[in-house]
């Protein structure tokens, strides 16, 4: 069966997303790794209860008492410091929601120095109890785990630092800019990830995609939503198989990011008798829930941006400076679309025979997505506007067809109009118009030097 690299990446890409995006899967591997080291120091421990070996001088010795007073403090003092880490996390969280929007949270649930603190400290306190549990009475007197003890202080100081980078951490990761890079940095490689396209079969075969899509839309089966929500991923290769075993091919008229109801029409399949048993397995190869991801939805990575731009330019925020970093950021993530987005639209078999036809975003609609609404936000922001015509300059300098260039001179003419209407000083207006005449000298120069594929 041909599945293509791409599909198996995504997978992946999707599987460490849904584990990284909670507060339980980190901590509970730490204090796994707890429970390992405790019944390892026990072991040591109690071989050197029996006499097998002597302990090292650095190891701590005294009473049973003395060491459950210890482990009892230090167990306490842990856990006080796993409610203020709590209540640090909780106050980052409400900060974010209030400043980023609430669609920014996953962003930082999904942190890994916030997940690595928490599960270190909840680790050291697990590890604590189980050594304070392990001191008893032992055929040669009272045993007492000395190297468990020992360890225990070991993993204090380690939390000290854990904690010292803790909070420094927080303190640079609630900053706009270092929030907006960073959801930069994932929105570029979800256009890696995404955009590369499946590599082609050794052979294809069988009807082109345009033809099996007139053909469904003409007399093929529909298929309706098995439930409401976003997609939030797609298993292609569940469905390539599917649709072999029926000699079918499905065409989805959604993709990853739309918001889908119930009951309400999803895909077509071809032939209409393949319908059944395809609406089966159709609602296990789709995941659906409450929210969007990067996973197969790089829009998403755009939509956040713009969001954080928007709320900038506010009038209650009135951050004209945080509008212009996401610009820059914008501009940058649509010069790697323009020059390598390429998304696989149609999935084959072994055979080459197309068996799933997807809906992927065009590149139009990722540049429009990217200005549009940052535009109707800037009307009379001289500085916003200039900073969009730079970005649209760079990004036409990478362009290689005329399709794409198109798009982007759409963008300019309706920045330079808005500009006309909403700038009341001349001056700005005359700013704005040599950045769009910059735009234009580009176009004019790559179309006169044959730059066009």
């Amino acid at each position: 069966m041909y599945r293509g690299v791409l599909s198996s990446a995504l997978a992946s890409h999707w599987r460490r997303e849904v584990l990284r995006t909670s507060l339980w899967f980190v901590p509970a591997i730490e204090v796994v790794a707890a429970i390992a080291l405790f019944a390892g120091t026990l072991t040591a421990d109690r071989a050197a209860y029996r006499g097998d070996f002597a302990l090292p001088g650095w190891v701590i010795s005294g009473s049973a008492d003395a060491a459950r007073q210890i482990l009892t403090t230090i167990a306490a003092a842990i856990i006080t410091v796993v409610g203020v880490v709590f209540s640090i996390i909780l106050v980052t969280l409400t900060l974010a929601s209030t400043q980023f929007g609430p669609r920014m949270l996953r962003n930082f649930i999904r942190d890994r120095g916030t997940q690595v603190t928490l599960g270190t400290f909840v680790g050291t306190f697990v590890y604590a109890v189980l050594v304070l549990a392990s001191i008893g009475t032992g055929s040669h007197g009272d045993f007492v785990p000395h190297i468990g003890v020992t360890v225990t202080f070991g993993l204090m100081v380690a939390d000290l630092a854990v904690l010292i980078y803790f909070v420094h951490h927080t303190a640079i990761s609630i900053q706009l800019p270092q929030v907006i890079a960073s959801i930069a940095g994932d929105l570029a490689e979800a256009i890696k990830e995404q955009g590369s396209g499946n590599p082609e079969p050794p052979v294809t075969s069988g009807p082109t995609a345009a033809e099996l899509l007139s053909r469904a839309e003409a007399g093929g089966g529909v298929l309706f939503a098995p439930a409401s929500g976003y997609v939030q991923f797609i298993k292609h290769q569940n469905l390539v198989k599917l649709a072999a075993e029926a000699d079918a091919v499905i065409s989805l008229e959604h993709r990853p990011g739309h918001f889908i109801v119930r009951g309400h029409r999803f895909a077509t399949v071809w032939p209409p008798e393949a319908a059944p048993l395809v609406r089966q397995a159709l609602g296990r190869a789709h995941i659906i829930g409450p929210h969007r991801t990067l996973s197969q939805d790089a829009s998403f990575g755009i939509d956040q941006l713009v969001e954080i731009c928007t709320r900038a330019l506010s009038s209650a925020i009135n951050d004209t400076f945080t509008a212009l970093t996401c610009i820059d950021w914008l501009g940058e993530n649509l010069c790697k679309i323009v020059t390598g987005w390429h998304p696989a639209r149609v999935h084959r078999d072994s055979q080459g025979f197309i068996r799933v036809v997807a809906a992927e975003p065009a590149y139009d609609r990722l540049v429009q997505r990217s200005f549009e609404k940052i535009r109707q936000s800037s009307l009379g922001m001289p500085a916003v506007m200039i900073r969009m015509l730079e970005a649209l300059a760079r990004i036409m300098a990478e362009t290689t067809t005329e399709g794409q260039r198109r798009v982007l001179l759409e963008q300019a003419a309706m920045i330079d109009r808005a500009s006309e209407r909403s700038v009341p000083e001349a001056a700005d207006r005359a700013d704005i118009r040599r950045r769009y005449e910059a735009i234009l000298t580009v176009e004019s120069r790559l179309t006169a030097s044959g730059w066009n594929v």
